[in-house]
């Protein structure tokens, strides 16, 4: 298999970065809807408490994959030409913006809020520091919002796969397969 994209479909890299991120994004929405509906009875504790490293790890893959795009942007599949096009950028154009939003602000908010900082079991800061607003602020109006916003745009951009495979019968499916 082909690790660089190419103009019939996405290489290695691109599908490995898409389908990895693809499976945190179904741990942290799968917790959180899931912490809706049971509430914070003991067992969600290990899922709710991996929370902020998933987020951090979807942070990380989104600026490598955001650096990819970039460096693969002559060689990747074409949009289709007209409206149709326009749309599928401007889509994408705003799961980028918002997969990169989302945990910034969360973490803006993580290490603003004066608590002890934990990300993938390592100790970053101690707790009992200082609450600063402004880093804090934002992310609480924010991110939850934002982050069912982004639920909703990854719904959609699911659903327009199945749009392009049964409706215009395109199968544009097999470039991310």
């Amino acid at each position: 298999m082909k690790w660089r994209d190419d103009a019939d479909s996405y290489g290695l890299v691109s599908k490995t970065l898409h389908w990895g991120m693809a499976l945190l994004f179904l741990w942290q929405f799968g917790g959180m809807l899931l912490k809706l509906v049971v509430g914070r009875v003991p067992w969600m504790g290990f899922w709710v408490g991996t929370h902020a490293s998933v987020g951090t790890a979807l942070l990380a893959l989104m600026l490598a994959r955001a650096l990819w795009a970039v460096g693969q942007r002559r060689r990747r599949p074409p949009y289709h030409a007209g409206t149709v096009g326009r749309l599928a950028a401007l889509g994408h154009g705003a799961l980028y913006l918002l997969m990169f939003v989302v945990p910034a602000l969360a973490l803006l908010r993580l290490f603003g809020g004066g608590r002890e900082v934990r990300l993938f079991g390592v100790l970053l800061r101690e707790g009992g520091g200082e609450r600063v607003a402004w880093m804090v602020q934002p992310a609480t109006l924010l991110h939850g919002v934002l982050a069912w916003l982004l639920l909703a745009l990854i719904a959609g951009h699911v659903a327009m796969v199945f749009v392009h495979r049964f409706g215009w019968k395109d199968d544009i499916l097999r470039r991310m397969l």
